[in-house]
């Protein structure tokens, strides 16, 4: 089946000021951000892309703008599905207050029994965003072919459910995992399970390009958030 390009959102506003930013609109990249967008495109370079899926949110959007400039005719869709977890009451504070919330203790302990004031619960969280990501890869893989790749941009606490979900590890796992603003996860569904081929990669990534063929495919073939540190 495809692979899963995911990206995490460059650096925020919310990120530098300490912000628990959820969906607070008007979150912004930083100047270091922009910059992490910028450099991208050359990342994604070697790595056919069959389509873009978004997060709705505008951190979001202005990581993908550079690399949907350079591939003008990539088409972008927005689900949100891969929207940042509703952390209702909790948004916009600051993460060094929330610290002190009982509920942190069970946000980083036992995230399966978790469930924000006003928003939603980590496990709706987590079962939105693999269903999304199924659908996509099914859609991806019945219009290009099993060896296309997709990219989908989202935010720290998605990508680090996704990537419990693929590896098979219990939700209350998730939080061990970690990954950097715009860093690149990559995992390659087959028909029988997935492979995790990337986690919170900042750095090159010529060999997810595919191996052979006529460069019409993916990655070739292979046998943020809460828990920020």
């Amino acid at each position: 089946m495809a692979t899963l390009i995911l990206v995490r959102h460059g650096r925020s506003t919310a990120n530098t000021a300490g912000l628990l930013a959820g969906r607070t609109p008007g979150v912004s990249l930083d100047e270091h951000g922009a910059a992490q967008a910028a450099a991208l495109p050359g990342r994604l370079a070697g790595i056919p892309l069959a389509a873009a899926v978004t997060s709705p949110l505008q951190r979001c959007r202005e990581t993908l703008r550079p690399l949907l400039d350079a591939r003008p005719g990539l088409p972008l869709h927005t689900d949100d599905r891969v929207n940042e977890c509703d952390y209702g009451d909790w948004a916009g504070r600051k993460l060094a207050e929330l610290a002190d919330e009982p509920l942190m203790a069970t946000v980083q302990q036992h995230p399966s029994a978790a469930a924000f004031p006003g928003g939603e619960s980590m496990r709706a969280m987590q079962a939105r965003a693999v269903d999304a990501v199924r659908d996509w890869t099914a859609r991806v893989e019945a219009e290009h072919g099993e060896d296309a790749a997709y990219l989908v941009c989202s935010h720290g606490d998605i990508i680090k459910s996704l990537v419990a979900d693929a590896l098979g590890l219990h939700l209350d796992l998730f939080q061990r995992v970690h990954v950097e603003p715009c860093s690149v996860t990559a995992i390659r569904y087959t028909r029988l399970r997935p492979f995790l081929l990337r986690l919170g990669d900042t750095g090159d990534l010529g060999d997810l390009a595919p191996r052979g063929g006529d460069g019409n495919g993916g990655a070739g073939t292979v046998g943020g958030g809460t828990g920020t540190p």
